[in-house]
């Protein structure tokens, strides 16, 4: 978990999606976490990643969560986000 630099969330109802890749943009994992263990998987992330997922209502309390943790979490607008 400590090469990952960049992780990409698809936030849903029951389960979260993470995409992680290192620094030369390798993909170090694609899975889906139930939203129970989602903060506890992120807390084994490396201080200062970036976690960037789609601006939406449960977006804003994932950002606050994840920055309390020392992570540097971004919302991004809908039209950037691709599937």
């Amino acid at each position: 978990m400590n090469n990952i630099t960049r992780v990409g969330v698809d936030l849903a109802k029951n389960l979260i999606q993470v995409h992680a890749v290192d620094a030369v943009g390798k993909v170090v994992t694609n899975r889906a976490l139930k939203r129970e263990r989602f903060l506890a998987w992120c807390a084994e992330l490396p201080a200062g990643c970036l976690v960037a997922m789609e601006a939406c209502s449960g977006a804003h309390h994932w950002c606050r969560q994840l920055l309390q943790r020392g992570l540097d979490a971004r919302m991004l607008p809908a039209q950037f986000v691709a599937p």
